[in-house]
């Protein structure tokens, strides 16, 4: 019994430094809706690295299925790793048919296929149960001045 609590404890402890490992390792990007700021680790794919590209820019994000801030680019971004997934609050996500840039705020259990992960907001993201469509910008942390798209 106590061989097998160490390995469950080692295990939790490796899945929680992967997790801030990755944290520490992505690009932090700037989240502003309104007055409320957040900050985000974006991840080092081909899609992110096309979005970011654009840096700033502000989006009218549209508040959908009470989940969801979405906003669709009229040409697709570039993928690369797309794959059925679940989500978690917090994600920032990429839908490749309908090129949907997606800020996850709420959750219902769904597997969404053909998704591409972005990167994630660490905290502040149930702002956008109360902010409807709205403006949101997007920006490197420690930069400023927005366009849009």
């Amino acid at each position: 019994m106590f061989k097998s609590t160490l390995l469950v404890l080692a295990s939790i402890s490796a899945a929680s430094f992967a997790v801030a490992a990755a944290d520490a390792t992505g690009v932090k990007v700037k989240i502003t809706a309104g007055d409320h700021t957040m900050i985000a680790t974006f991840y080092d794919n081909a899609t992110t690295r096309a979005l970011i590209s654009r840096f700033p820019l502000t989006l009218p994000m549209e508040d959908l299925y009470n989940r969801e801030m979405c906003y669709r680019f009229p040409d697709a971004l570039p993928t690369s790793e797309t794959q059925t997934s679940a989500y978690e609050v917090g994600d920032i996500v990429y839908w490749a048919p309908r090129h949907s840039f997606v800020i996850m705020y709420e959750q219902n259990g769904e597997r969404i296929s053909n998704l591409q992960k972005i990167g994630r907001i660490h905290s502040g993201v149930d702002v956008f149960r109360q902010t409807g469509n709205t403006s949101v910008k997007f920006e490197l942390a420690g930069k400023s001045k927005a366009k849009s798209d």
